[in-house]
């Protein structure tokens, strides 16, 4: 998925206050569950918010897409990372505290993927333990069509990327251009990135499958909106 672009992710979002999200996760996380010591994120990316989050927990990320680990590994290698697929991964622990941030469920595309997605997740939590995803946009507030368009400015590095929200039923396609310029050269390329659009009926229902009590922030970190499912003990 982001074969060009991993080694360009934290520039491409560096405007996004991940500390800030990290924090307001910390909070959420000591007022729910004043005991976790241990934190697994899924879909973790480049570890951005697992940098901050370890100075309060012994935490571990996984991600599907081995570029973007690498750089995880790169940038903390104190930490363990992981690459799996969260539709079906097995590390042979569980955790106090699961998250799914970012929006990274919606790349499951289906909501059966997410239903196991959220059933493997479950398998890695402790009893009585904390699950946080993050979504993507639901299909009624997804914005079609609308054209999107960010730049990125250093000296020595220019990035562009552009694309159009274009939608297939309940899948929303982002098909990004990108320019990328350094002293040495400049270079264009694409990624399409796929993300299923679901509803809070079915996110909900999907945690009460996989025995969680489950409710709904609407602002979230980011402005996406938060699903908190704490695990039956």
């Amino acid at each position: 998925m982001f074969t060009y672009t991993a080694r360009l992710y934290d520039r491409l979002y560096g405007f996004k206050d991940y500390d800030g999200a990290a924090g307001k996760l910390d909070a959420l996380i000591q007022q729910r569950a004043p005991a976790a010591r241990t934190l697994l994120d899924v879909g973790c990316g480049t570890g951005r918010h697992l940098r901050w989050l370890k100075q309060r927990y012994e935490v571990t990320g996984l991600d599907l897409d081995p570029n973007l680990i690498a750089v995880a590994r790169e940038a903390a290698p104190d930490i363990a990372f992981h690459v799996g697929d969260m539709t079906g991964f097995e590390l042979g622990r569980t955790f106090d505290v699961v998250t799914c941030l970012f929006s990274a469920i919606a790349y499951v595309e289906t909501i059966e993927r997410v239903e196991c997605a959220i059933g493997e997740m479950q398998r890695h939590l402790n009893p009585g333990g904390l699950l946080i995803i993050e979504p993507w946009f639901a299909p009624e507030t997804y914005w079609e069509g609308h054209l999107t368009a960010n730049f990125h400015d250093e000296p020595d590095l220019k990035i562009s990327w552009m694309y159009l929200n274009a939608r297939e039923a309940d899948v929303s396609v982002l098909d990004i251009h990108y320019t990328v310029g350094t002293p040495d050269r400049v270079e264009q390329f694409r990624e399409v990135h796929r993300m299923g659009l679901f509803t809070r009926d079915q996110y909900l229902a999907a945690f009460r499958k996989a025995g969680f009590e489950a409710e709904h922030d609407a602002e979230g970190l980011f402005q996406r909106g938060l699903y908190v499912g704490a695990l039956k003990a």
